[in-house]
């Protein structure tokens, strides 16, 4: 099983960035997806997952309304279109199905 995510970046308050996540190994389209942010010196925590076919999303209370999580079972890929970044947002983000593997993460910065 492997993550490999991508897209990443240093972007100004209120920028945005779009992420992608290719997954391999195992049936993606057969797995919920989903994005993880590690803060420095806190805790992965889940902001978003994607249902199978893509009909049912979830998004935490602190990116509802900003981030978008879709899929493309096609090319095993989840995407994550961040709008609206603010500096808390700043944090390396996962992409994983089950939490028991996990890619080496992309960087996000937002900084003026």
């Amino acid at each position: 099983v492997q993550f490999v995510e991508s897209g990443g970046g240093l972007v100004q308050p209120g920028g945005s960035l779009r992420l992608s996540c290719v997954a391999s190994g195992f049936t993606f389209s057969s797995y919920v997806m989903r994005w993880y942010r590690q803060a420095p010196g806190k805790e992965r925590a889940l902001d978003a997952s994607i249902s199978i076919f893509g009909g049912t999303t979830y998004y935490d209370d602190s990116v509802k309304g900003r981030f978008t999580i879709s899929r493309d079972n096609g090319k095993n890929t989840v995407y994550l279109q961040m709008n609206s970044l603010k500096p808390e947002d700043t944090a390396v983000y996962y992409c994983t199905a089950t939490a028991r593997n996990w890619g080496q993460g992309t960087q996000v910065t937002v900084s003026s």
